[in-house]
């Protein structure tokens, strides 16, 4: 069955770029499929992270095509070490954000989120998640054995 929603990413002029630096952050990726635009670079194509298929175009300079916040990309991390590569590796050129946020080189928001903080937010004993979630709001790039402290008391 085919993925029947896909992400769509217009950038001005750097989709060939961001295809390139998505697959070479994110195993089992690749490009697709492009198409060129007239001065022969990459204007557009399909890509898969992890085999999650991703449109984007190179629409030239316009002002409607920003990125903003108000949509990211969530990646769940199952480890600190897979923390540290996505959050480093898609940060640089960019902005390293609170609570695991990140904005890449090309504007895209991002969250590195560890399923642990997930569940620790959810934790029954409300004064857990509590503590848990000030110690993320102190945090840029997530730190798993932070949570855990804050989790213990």
């Amino acid at each position: 069955m085919s993925q029947k929603i896909t992400t769509f990413l217009m950038f001005n002029d750097q989709a060939g770029e961001a295809m390139e630096f998505y697959i070479s952050i994110f195993e089992n990726s690749r490009i697709t499929s492009t198409f060129p635009a007239s001065d022969g670079k990459v204007a557009g194509g399909t890509f898969e992270l992890d085999g999650q298929k991703y449109h984007c175009y190179s629409a030239g300079p316009h002002p409607n095509f920003i990125f903003s916040q108000g949509i990211s990309l969530m990646i769940s991390a199952e480890t600190q070490d897979e923390i540290d590569h996505f959050y480093d590796k898609l940060s640089e050129g960019g902005e390293q954000l609170p609570c695991g946020w990140l904005t890449d080189k090309f504007g895209v928001s991002w969250q590195v989120t560890p399923t642990i903080l997930m569940n620790m937010l959810s934790d029954p004993d409300r004064e857990k998640a509590g503590r848990v979630t000030e110690a993320m709001f102190k945090m840029s790039k997530i730190i798993i054995a932070d949570l855990e402290a804050a989790g213990a008391g």
